[in-house]
């Protein structure tokens, strides 16, 4: 008789033996021990944020586009004589609105102006105009708000107030107004300083919110109690960690400064007449835009071309430098 074993109140007895014949499985161990499968191998030196973001970018054909269009602006505006060996400010009138020939692709314009020169050499303007305004703006927004972040009370106070009030002048429209006062001498250093007096304020502020992270960090404090000064900590510790969303903004902000001061110049007071630059030509050519829109869409491809490579690197850099995006 089978041994009889009681499973509690309100249960039948179970047959010790039917529990003797049932299979068990079993999990088989893995022969691989704990110490092997959580070693880390630090033998290598540690990589930085810039080192990562770097392998990061790699990876990413975006990034390559970017590289690539950027590359490209940046050698025609240096170099346009390899492209191009006509005059882009010669003109005749019998060519007026001529379609494309031998040495000239893009045809004519209103004025008889070889179009495809004037690109060429449009991009140069528009290049410098926005290079200079960007490291300018880098500049005064960079001390701007770094100076506000790291010393915090009245220095915050009177320079975040005087950031407020500039951040509420729109750009473009203070451009226009300013811009009126140079029409008789404006140049293109003229263009940058107007543009770079009302376009540091959102540095200004990435700069502040940054600093202001980063300086409560550990090593920060460690620098300060080994006797580091408070200007040393800013510029050699606190800065170079606090700079990646202001060198994301500045490459985005590079393509939305090229924008403005083609805008400028579309409205006449931008670069003077004698520059040749995207903005004066598609001026000209929305005189033509009914019987032949080609003539505005070359240099508005341009441009459109160059901000969009500009703005695509500015996407690539964010994804590579900003932490929630590289630990997904």
């Amino acid at each position: 008789m089978p041994d009889i074993i009681h499973t509690g109140p309100g249960r039948g007895p179970e047959p010790v033996a039917t529990r003797r014949h049932q299979e068990h499985f079993f999990a088989e161990m893995d022969e691989t021990g704990l110490g092997a499968v959580d070693a880390v191998d630090d033998s290598g030196a540690p990589s930085s944020l810039w080192s990562e973001a770097w392998h990061k970018l790699r990876r990413r054909p975006l990034f390559w586009v970017a590289a690539a269009i950027i590359a490209l602006v940046v050698v025609v505006a240096a170099f346009p004589g390899l492209f191009t060996s006509q005059n882009p400010r010669f003109c005749e009138l019998s060519n007026s609105l001529g379609g494309s020939a031998a040495g000239h692709p893009f045809g004519f314009d209103k004025q008889g102006c070889d179009i495809y020169s004037r690109v060429i050499y449009g991009a140069r303007p528009s290049v410098i105009v926005g290079v200079l305004t960007t490291l300018a703006v880098l500049v005064i927004g960079t001390v701007m708000g770094a100076v506000a972040g790291f010393f915090g009370g009245w220095f915050d106070t009177i320079l975040s107030r005087i950031t407020d009030i500039f951040f509420a002048i729109p750009l473009t429209l203070a451009a226009i107004v300013i811009m009126q006062l140079f029409s008789e001498n404006r140049t293109s250093l003229t263009v940058v300083a107007v543009l770079a007096s009302f376009g540091w304020t959102q540095i200004a502020r990435i700069t502040r919110g940054s600093v202001m992270s980063v300086k409560n960090n550990d090593y920060v404090t460690a620098a300060k109690s080994l006797g580091v000064s408070r200007i040393s900590a800013l510029t050699k510790h606190i800065l170079p960690n606090a700079a990646a969303p202001i060198i994301v903004y500045a490459t985005v902000a590079l393509g939305t400064f090229i924008v403005a001061e083609a805008t400028l110049s579309f409205l006449g007071i931008g670069l003077p007449p004698n520059v040749v630059s995207w903005g004066g030509d598609i001026s000209i050519a929305q005189q033509s835009l009914r019987t032949r829109p080609e003539v505005l869409f070359y240099p508005a491809g341009a441009l459109a071309i160059t901000v969009l490579g500009f703005i695509m690197m500015g996407d690539a850099v964010r994804d590579a430098l900003d932490p929630k995006v590289r630990t997904r």
